[in-house]
């Protein structure tokens, strides 16, 4: 399945090109089948550029390749496990098209693929533009190892800092996303010489409800008088379980996810819940690694009854843009304009999206935006209305020629 090549892709050609993509699975660490098949379309399309990176991400690009305005769209192909049909349904809002990735976030990244191909090549040329659009791979998993490539590509160096840059992930076609939250996991493991369950002892999977219970008061004590739920912490416990190893020692291990606000000072945190770790295992607090070293580390104690290994991993700092950016004003324009005077809505969300990787990296203008109910993210019913996936598709072009008469010309 695919489109056919056209100078202003239409909205069966848009249709056809998230029906074929959702109907291609891409589990985070498997998206190879399904890059390759979107670069093909991209070429079709008219992509001056379209490749596979280094990293497996699925790169486009339109106008010239030495352009010194450029802009980028950065979406992600991998998906969540589940397999969902892929099938269209009527109803009241018109066709639904259901299948895994039509709203996370296969509907943004095709929004970014047929906007971007129905821009005017002498337009980019003149107005000095190239616009890259990618569909980064590992998103969904705490690697963002795609989004890290692309950062690391656009540094200034080998290739320009982007002037401004929008993530693809669902937030419904009137409205843009500011900001994400930040994330931590901890994760413990924790053992000790293995004893009769009639003893006195309260068992080792006690040392995993210690941990949660100094997380859920730790975050009790950090929200009070936050009323906002992005300005809080938010722990929640994702995995425990107990076993026996092959030397008999009685072992937990658990994992927490925590959200984390813009003014929280992680690596503080970190080395407080490191000496916590050292108490609980009676052991000598742990000097080395401290601050930012340790929220890429752990630490390891040995106490004369308890061992404790104390790893975090995944840390994203919380990234929010301000309202006030050409980006900003182009897209609420463009929304304004596409939308038959549709009033536009900002929002900020708890979760994290691949902005928190590259927004402090950059520092340019940067907002989320794309098609779809976010509730519906890795559900069992996991839909789009395709009515508003055209809609975010009219916008979006709308808003990145508004955004490039704001830059400079040739």
């Amino acid at each position: 399945m695919g489109v056919e090549a056209l100078t202003s892709p239409t909205r069966q050609a848009a249709i056809d090109l998230l029906a074929g993509l959702v109907g291609i699975p891409s589990l985070s660490g498997q998206e190879a089948a399904a890059s390759a098949w979107l670069v093909e379309q991209m070429r079709r399309l008219g992509y001056a550029r379209a490749y596979v990176d280094e990293a497996g991400n699925a790169v486009g690009e339109v106008g010239e390749a030495g352009a010194g305005n450029v802009l980028v769209l950065l979406g992600h192909i991998d998906t969540v496990p589940g397999a969902i049909p892929v099938r269209l349904e009527p109803s009241e809002q018109g066709e639904l098209l259901y299948g895994r990735g039509s709203v996370d976030a296969k509907g943004p990244l095709a929004t970014f693929v047929l906007a971007a191909a129905r821009l005017d090549a002498e337009w980019l040329r003149r107005r000095d533009l190239r616009v890259v659009v990618a569909g980064a791979v590992e998103e969904e998993a705490a690697t963002s190892k795609g989004a890290r490539f692309i950062r690391d590509r656009f540094d200034g160096r080998a290739e320009p800092t982007p002037s401004a840059c929008v993530i693809g992930e669902p937030s419904n076609w009137r409205r843009v996303t500011l900001g994400y939250k930040g994330r931590l996991l901890v994760e413990l493991l924790a053992r000790r010489p293995m004893a009769h369950t009639a003893g006195p002892d309260a068992g080792i999977a006690t040392a995993a409800v210690a941990l949660w219970n100094w997380l859920d008061a730790y975050a009790s004590g950090f929200n009070a008088g936050r009323g906002q739920t992005f300005d809080q912490l938010q722990p929640s416990l994702r995995h425990l379980q107990t076993s026996v190893d092959a030397a008999l020692n009685d072992t937990v291990s658990a994992q927490a996810g925590i959200r984390l606000p813009l003014d929280f000072d992680a690596a503080r945190f970190a080395g407080e819940l490191a000496d916590w770790a050292a108490d609980l295992a009676s052991a000598p607090r742990a000097m080395s690694p401290r601050g930012e070293e340790l929220l890429a580390g752990s630490v390891h104690l040995d106490g004369p009854e308890i061992a404790v290994e104390l790893a975090f991993r995944g840390y994203e700092r919380a990234w929010r843009s301000p309202r006030d950016t050409g980006l900003v004003r182009a897209f609420l324009a463009a929304i304004r304009e596409r939308g038959d005077g549709e009033r536009p809505g900002f929002v900020v969300k708890t979760g994290t999206s691949d902005m928190n990787v590259v927004g402090p990296a950059w520092g340019c203008p940067i907002l989320a935006y794309g098609p779809g109910d976010s509730a519906l993210d890795h559900t069992p019913g996991e839909h789009i209305a395709l009515e508003e996936y055209w809609r975010a598709i009219l916008v979006l072009e709308q808003a990145l020629v508004n955004l490039g008469e704001m830059m400079p010309a040739a």
